[in-house]
């Protein structure tokens, strides 16, 4: 609600043009967001153009708010060849524009559930009473045909009086404003009114959308007008069409104060002028009081049962966090996520670089609602990762989840993440042996805060080279805590459900699900040889053999200092690469129990003692039936690509390994991972 000296203001101002005022009905704006039919169509597409095609999907909904806010439309593409996306919205002629906004941004919310996150839902059509939204695979801007798609929706009641009249009434009705909107001299192709017979009213809007031309527009209407007789003994009655929108009603539901609403139509049997306000000027400050004062508390009544419905309880807490941030300022600070801004993308949404209005560089994430647990990953980040700080941890700043996408806002790291530097395509030359080491101690130091020094144990769940990012200094922050779990008093914890990224996962949490920080220590020993290596744990080294397999043999015939990155060319201390490689082969032990925490692991990078480090013993899945294991994992990863439930997860920055999250846990024998 504002503030009373604004409100003061407000009142002042417009008595001063009370003259004005007294020949304009003061009235309360409606946005008419009641859905009148959503209408979804599946058509199976790839993988690979079902990424492209969420991605331009994001796109083209951002693209469209600044234009439907200036023109109240828009109509646009995004992407090219198979995966691109048209999309189209516009608002009834009606409508004022902050009327507009309003059931545009319902629109972005509403449209999601008939998004292509579902799998092979690749067009959608949305019909609100004040606005319409499209979009589709294919280009519906040049098609000629806007008539056979379309949807009669009749009211639930009959018309409580003389139904004979009333029907007759709504038809003449109909039929006028079909003949209207399509007039050569309606440059709008929209018309509103109503006719009173015999005292029966009945009110109604006629518009053909922004893209069909003037015979478009003609056919649309009049095919509308015959389907539309089906509903006229009901209250109200709409046709919903790829081309036009026609509706009646015994309420007036249209806003008399818009210029394109018209005189009704035949004998009245009672005025729709606005009445002309005759009260002296004292009177008329009183009304613009009660007026203002009803309009911002109902308005705000409105958001908050929105707002209720769609989010409950986490909604309160983001706004009662000091994080909560204004969706307009985070999409304004990223020009409306614009395709130079995007720093990476991934199954569970897009990250945008972004500038706030006091010019501080951010990055903003993107949250897809795509998975039933995208609840968990948000409250994960907000309410439990909010209050750590560390060096070594990507610090989050804000939050926002009021828009059609809930968003992060995490600091800038410029560096991009290790899997970025590791990447075949753009070997880092900026890894020289100093910056390796100096990831891994950081690296290890966050854990060991997370386990052990946070207020709570906090299981990251996630190591992995996507999400070890690099600041300027190339300092490593820990990032995307979205899989984090908490245990305050239990010391492991059983589940039958699994998250995290194949290959980075302990074997006693993918086989049996037990989850302890142990489990992370084994995700810290992949990263470990990878980094040292310059492997990723994925690649096979040679004659099948997995990075863990090559790297124990190699340690058992002492000969460690093979697998060393190539691209040091020799640049770096044999001992203490050595030594870290072992370090990587203890925390990837086996048995979760012979792994050492991670403060003990910090140690031992400092320490330069290699002597008092303890011998490791063999990593997992390499016996006979192991390996058999190993090549089970991999068929049911390619399994998960292919259902609803596996996708590319997105680091904070970057898309990166293969996540599952979650897969259903077997009661396979713990042989597979004894040592």
């Amino acid at each position: 609600m504002p503030s009373s000296s604004s409100s003061s203001f407000l009142i002042v101002l417009l008595c001063c043009y009370h003259a004005l005022i007294t020949i304009i009905p003061c009235a309360l704006g409606d946005p008419r967001t009641t859905e009148a039919a959503l209408l979804c169509s599946n058509i199976i597409i790839s993988p690979p153009v079902r990424r492209d095609f969420i991605s331009n999907f994001w796109d083209a909904l951002s693209s469209m708010t600044p234009l439907v806010s200036n023109k109240k439309f828009a109509a646009l593409h995004k992407g090219s060849q198979n995966a691109t996306v048209y999309a189209f919205s516009e608002c009834m002629k009606d409508l004022s524009k902050p009327d507009c906004d309003v059931c545009f941004s319902e629109s972005k919310t509403k449209i999601l559930r008939c998004s292509p996150f579902q799998r092979g839902t690749i067009g959608g059509r949305l019909f609100l009473d004040g606005c319409y939204m499209r979009y589709d695979h294919k280009n519906f801007f040049n098609d000629s045909s806007v008539s056979g798609e379309d949807k009669t929706v009749c009211g639930t009641k009959d018309f409580g009086g003389d139904r004979s009249v009333y029907k007759a009434n709504a038809m003449e009705l109909v039929r006028n404003l079909s003949l209207e909107a399509q007039k050569k001299n309606n440059v709008w192709f929209f018309h509103a009114g109503s006719v009173n017979h015999r005292n029966v009213s009945v009110y109604g809007l006629a518009q053909c959308w922004k893209f069909v031309n003037e015979s478009g527009c003609k056919t649309c209407l009049d095919e509308a007008v015959t389907r539309i007789e089906s509903c006229a003994s009901k209250e109200e009655g709409r046709v919903l069409s790829v081309g036009c929108y026609l509706r009646y009603s015994n309420d007036k539901f249209y806003n008399d104060n818009s210029s394109n609403v018209v005189v009704p139509f035949g004998k009245q049997g009672h005025s729709n002028l606005p009445l002309i306000v005759a009260a002296s000027s004292s009177s008329l400050a009183l009304l613009l009081i009660v007026v203002t004062v009803t309009f911002f508390v109902r308005m705000n009544i409105l958001k908050q049962r929105r707002e209720r419905r769609k989010f409950g309880a986490l909604l309160e807490t983001v706004n009662q966090s000091k994080l909560n941030m204004s969706y307009e300022v985070l999409e304004q600070a990223t020009n409306y996520f614009n395709d130079s801004n995007k720093l990476g993308e991934g199954g569970t949404g897009s990250v945008y670089k972004g500038v706030l209005p006091d010019g501080k560089i951010v990055a903003i994430k993107r949250l897809s609602f795509i998975t039933t647990q995208w609840a968990d990953h948000f409250f994960n980040e907000v309410n439990l990762i909010s209050g750590i700080q560390h060096k070594n941890l990507v610090k989050l700043l804000g939050c926002s989840i009021t828009g059609p996408e809930s968003l992060l806002v995490y600091e800038y790291v410029p560096n991009g993440s290790l899997s970025d530097h590791f990447c075949v395509r753009k070997k880092s030359e900026g890894l020289n042996w100093e910056v390796r080491h100096k990831i891994l101690l950081g690296t290890a130091e966050g854990l060991a805060y997370l386990h052990e020094e946070s207020q709570m144990r906090i299981i990251h769940r996630d190591i992995k080279l996507g999400n070890v990012l690099l600041d300027e200094n190339f300092t490593p922050k820990i990032a995307d805590f979205g899989l984090v779990r908490l245990f305050p008093e239990d010391n492991s914890h059983l589940s039958t459900t699994i998250a995290g990224t194949l290959g980075y996962m302990a074997p006693e949490y993918v086989i049996l699900g037990k989850l302890t920080e142990k489990a992370d220590v084994y995700s810290f020993g992949v990263l470990a040889i990878e980094i040292v290596s310059g492997k990723k744990i994925r690649s096979i080294v040679q004659n099948s053999i997995s990075l863990l397999h090559e790297v124990w043999s190699l340690y058992e015939t002492k000969k460690l200092c093979e697998i060393v990155d190539l691209s040091l060319e020799g640049n770096y201390p044999a001992e203490e690469a050595c030594k870290l490689l072992k370090i990587g082969l203890l925390c990837a032990q086996a048995s979760p129990e012979l792994r050492p925490s991670m403060s003990q692991v910090v140690k031992m990078i400092k320490d330069n003692n290699q002597e008092q480090i303890s011998e490791p013993t063999q990593p997992p899945f390499l016996n006979r039936c192991s390996g058999e294991f190993s090549r089970s994992i991999l068929d049911a990863e390619d399994s998960f690509n292919a259902g609803s439930y596996a996708h590319h997860h997105s680091s904070v920055y970057n898309t990166s390994e293969n996540l599952i999250q979650p897969l259903y846990i077997s009661n396979r024998s713990s042989e597979y991972f004894s040592a």
